[in-house]
């Protein structure tokens, strides 16, 4: 029991240590980098709304040294090819054979950026990287590293020339991150840090190395989730496609509600949370956090909805303010 304790603190300690690395470049934004975190732990993926010039791909850079990971951005353009994210095939004249070369996807953590840009063939070239864990160049099944990450951005969808991700696909994020500007306190820092020219860049030191990311993925399915919180997980889901049942009035509201997938992630993000709260146990409040990241994209809206300008976000608030939190 002791060495598992002693595990533990360690755990806490270097979690910590994480923290504080990331915050030497990073002003604020702390709940988008626990949720990467737990997206990382849970080996899923994160999609981010939000207004360019919010330091997300120094957010995610930042992190990933801390990580001891490989990065790479892509930006995604009207132009864009498969070819250009997974990689291709060269003919080598000098002996006749193909050289492969591998695309900029083959890294621990993408950020791709402004993936709405890009036509429905790049994004699904990703989407299936994302899924299979695997690249097919020519006739050879490439594996991506591990741990595999993505982050994509995508513009706020009024914007014109974008290319919305199909909701299914949409669907294979665990996270749906809205990023928000600095506090003022937050952007004095920001700006001062930045107006200097020839300040010296801090230096990140990585925190964690693959073992220990590996054990924290597997300490992740250790934490205790109680059945009452898993049907409380159900309960949630289910309001979003049976609202009736609930007590609640928001029926023309939902083309459709979420799917399974919601209440699987919402199920082991809860846990991989607990985990860096340094609890063995997942709480209603582990839940209730993190519903609306992880619900956000999983409820269609009525066109109804859209005209009354009700966004997903209140629904999920009057959801978590009508379903019952379990006692025990």
């Amino acid at each position: 029991m002791t060495t598992n304790h002693h595990h533990s603190q360690d755990l806490m300690a270097s979690i910590d240590k994480l923290r504080k690395e990331v915050a030497k470049v990073i002003v604020g934004q702390e709940e988008l980098i626990e949720r990467l975190i737990i997206a990382l732990l849970c080996q899923s993926h994160v999609l981010i709304e939000g207004i360019p010039g919010l330091a997300k791909t120094l957010t995610v850079n930042t992190l990933a040294q801390a990580l001891g990971l490989s990065f790479n951005r892509v930006q995604f353009t009207p132009d864009l090819l498969p070819g250009d994210l997974t990689g291709t095939q060269i003919y080598n004249p000098s002996n006749g054979q193909f050289d492969t070369q591998k695309g900029p996807i083959f890294a621990n953590i993408i950020l791709a950026d402004e993936i709405n840009r890009s036509p429905a063939k790049v994004q699904s070239a990703l989407l299936e990287a994302m899924q299979e864990k695997q690249v097919t160049l020519g006739k050879t099944i490439h594996p991506l590293p591990k741990p595999f990450l993505v982050l994509a951005t995508q513009n706020p969808i009024e914007q014109e020339g974008t290319y919305p991700l199909p909701e299914a696909q949409v669907d294979r994020f665990m996270f749906k991150l809205k990023v928000v500007y600095p506090s003022f306190e937050e952007e004095l820092i920001v700006l001062q840090r930045m107006s200097t020219p020839n300040r010296d860049k801090p230096s990140i030191e990585p925190v964690f190395n693959l073992d220990e990311l590996t054990y924290l993925c597997n300490k992740v399915g250790e934490i205790h989730l109680a059945e009452s919180l898993e049907k409380y997980i159900l309960h949630l889901v289910t309001a979003t496609r049976k609202p009736k049942q609930y007590d609640l009035a928001i029926t023309d509201m939902i083309r459709f509600g979420a799917s399974p997938r919601a209440s699987i992630n919402l199920a082991m993000a809860a846990r991989a949370y607990a985990l860096l709260q340094g609890r063995d146990h997942v709480q209603p409040s582990d839940i209730r956090n993190l519903a609306p990241d992880i619900l956000r994209h999983r409820i269609a809206l009525s066109y109804k909805a859209e005209a009354q300008n009700i966004d997903s976000d209140q629904l999920i608030e009057q959801i978590l303010a009508h379903v019952a939190i379990p006692n025990d």
